[in-house]
């Protein structure tokens, strides 16, 4: 079996274990889930995958990483709440629609964190977009370190309400988190390099405090996702 395929493979039994285990409840919401390492001890696997793992739980809105801290069971979410799933974002209109959702709602978050984020708040930002940078450099998709990035900035907003929202999104907020994590080209890399150079640029404003700034460079980095998509929809479409 070719290496990649037996990464695949590795990664798909970890998420699924795990994933099993907070279905049943013997992960419950808000238990924290073991060290890295003695998740590659019990599975007997390395580094590498259970951060894929990871990032794949992260993406399907099952866990989340705060930094210096641990991994938690975020859990299936309550049925009868606001939460968009995976399966509802099957579509180009679909993906384009939730973009516009967190153009709305991101963009004055970004101010918000601009004007009220802790020394705490930029230390994880910094580590998350280090993490994403690493991603595309080792081959991967970087969709965990993505929803993390802006998962973080909620949390700078000092309004837990923004965190709820990007939690009950999940997955479904990053436009490429149903693509296929192996499938990183060139060019697809070179992306991905602008995308942590958007992100970098939102940073940039939340660490000077310049809440104006914030907003117009989130605003930029989700308008230039939804704009991709408007192209590729109207490629479909002819």
């Amino acid at each position: 079996m070719p290496a990649s395929s037996r990464s695949r493979s590795l990664t798909a039994h970890v998420v699924e274990a795990l994933g099993d285990q907070i279905r049943a409840g013997h992960l419950p919401h808000g238990a924290k889930l073991p060290r890295e390492a003695d998740l590659m001890d019990e599975f007997g696997v390395s580094r590498t995958v259970v951060r894929e793992a990871m990032s794949h739980l992260q993406a399907a809105g099952m866990v989340e990483t705060r930094h210096g801290i641990g991994t938690f069971v975020l859990g299936l979410g309550d049925s009868g709440s606001f939460r968009i799933a995976p399966e509802q974002v099957s579509t180009l209109h679909d993906v384009i629609a939730v973009l516009e959702l967190r153009i709305a709602v991101e963009t004055e978050g970004a101010g918000l964190a601009a004007q009220r984020r802790t020394d705490a708040d930029l230390v994880a930002l910094r580590a998350v977009l280090d993490a994403f940078a690493e991603a595309v450099e080792q081959g991967r998709d970087a969709v965990g370190p993505d929803f993390q990035f802006h998962l973080e900035l909620a949390r700078a907003t000092q309004n837990p309400r923004f965190a709820d929202l990007m939690n009950t999104l999940g997955g479904s907020m990053i436009p490429r988190a149903r693509l296929d994590a192996e499938d990183i080209s060139p060019a697809r890399a070179d992306y991905l390099r602008g995308v942590h150079a958007e992100h970098r640029s939102i940073l940039d404003a939340i660490e000077r405090q310049d809440a104006d700034a914030a907003r117009a460079a989130m605003r930029t980095h989700l308008s230039n996702s939804r704009e991709r998509r408007r192209r590729a929809l109207t490629t479909v479409e002819r």
